[in-house]
């Protein structure tokens, strides 16, 4: 299957609504694993709070997979996609799955997941498959059966979206805390995923990659292999929201923000979901429900900052209270009327 051209990724989009959601982890997990195992897997959880989601007439959620999951057990891991995708469309949820991802910490395992670290952002949140196998190609012959037969399997799911095949590629974070970083080279390995995808026939989803790093070779190589173009800026709109639409929106190809909303930052549903909305780029924010992964505290914070006055992402609290009650009318205003039965 050969990458989309621009006519084809325009008329796929004249059937999907303008994409409004969230990227979703249940308040249960702290990340891919303990979110997916079937130990802590946690449906009364999720359709709880995509209820939430349905609430404010979102209409799609950006999920992370893990290959671990893959070949610890397959099938079990395939009904587990089947529950939640079961969950997310009746709610009138539409998926984008993520399968591989460069950030945060580079050590884990399978089982029982850690702890949260006190006051300390995605504290929990783990690489996939790592970067030791990133540049370990004895170790892609499985990666590769994981993405073929994964897609094989979902080809033809009306209830999927989107397949974001890789989050963040170069993006190693080796320290939550610092924020230190070991420089990769995932090029390699996102161009193979690419082609992997590609060599199952008849998937009827689009294939992408999203825009994240002031690096013109990387930027270029994402933008040549994606369907349809994504992107990601924690940015206001005055200070690079507007640049990164404008960059990618030169491509003529669909736009969704897959990652946004970091309220310190200037990148606030008031100033930023107009804005996305005004330029047809679909916005998927981070976060839904505050919870185990503590995204809520911005990065680099720690204890003796206390709590912040402004949550960094997350849109709810447990109870379905927003953690921002005056947010709510400039969700629902900048979602505008039509995008779901349900507002």
């Amino acid at each position: 299957m050969k990458r989309w051209t621009t006519e084809q990724a325009r008329e796929w989009e004249k059937n999907q609504p303008w994409f409004f959601g969230a990227n979703f982890t249940p308040s249960s997990a702290i990340n891919q694993l303990e979110m997916w195992q079937a130990e802590s897997f946690d449906p009364v959880t999720i359709d709880r709070e995509l209820g939430y989601a349905q609430r404010l007439g979102m209409n799609i959620m950006r999920v992370y997979l893990h290959d671990l999951l893959w070949e610890q057990d397959r099938d079990g891991f395939i009904a587990r996609i089947e529950h939640y995708l079961s969950i997310a469309d009746s709610k009138g949820v539409k998926t984008m799955f993520v399968i591989f991802d460069d950030c945060w910490n580079k050590e884990f395992a399978l089982g029982p997941q850690p702890p949260p670290k006190p006051y300390t952002h995605n504290s929990g949140w783990v690489q996939s498959p790592g970067y030791k196998i990133v540049e370990d190609l004895t170790q892609w012959p499985r990666l590769e059966r994981y993405v073929k037969e994964l897609l094989e399997r979902f080809k033809a799911d009306l209830r999927i979206a989107v397949w974001d095949l890789y989050n963040e590629p170069t993006n190693s974070v080796g320290d939550p805390i610092t924020g230190a970083r070991r420089p990769i080279d995932s090029l390699p390995l996102l161009k193979a995923v690419f082609d992997w995808a590609r060599a199952v026939d008849g998937v009827t989803q689009p294939l992408t990659t999203g825009v994240w790093l002031d690096r013109d070779d990387l930027n270029q190589c994402i933008l040549d292999l994606s369907d349809i173009v994504t992107f990601h800026s924690y940015k206001a709109p005055e200070k690079g929201l507007l640049e990164r639409i404008e960059t990618c929106n030169a491509s003529g190809r669909p736009l969704i923000c897959t990652e946004w909303l970091a309220r310190g930052h200037g990148s606030t549903f008031a100033d930023c979901l107009p804005v996305l909305r005004e330029h047809c780029a679909g916005a998927i924010n981070w976060g839904l429900v505050s919870g185990k992964t503590q995204t809520i505290y911005p990065w680099g914070w720690s204890k003796d900052k206390g709590e912040p006055t402004l949550c960094h992402h997350d849109i709810f609290n447990k109870d379905g209270t927003l953690l921002h009650p005056k947010e709510e009318e400039p969700i629902l205003r900048g979602n505008g009327d039509g995008q779901s039965e349900t507002h």
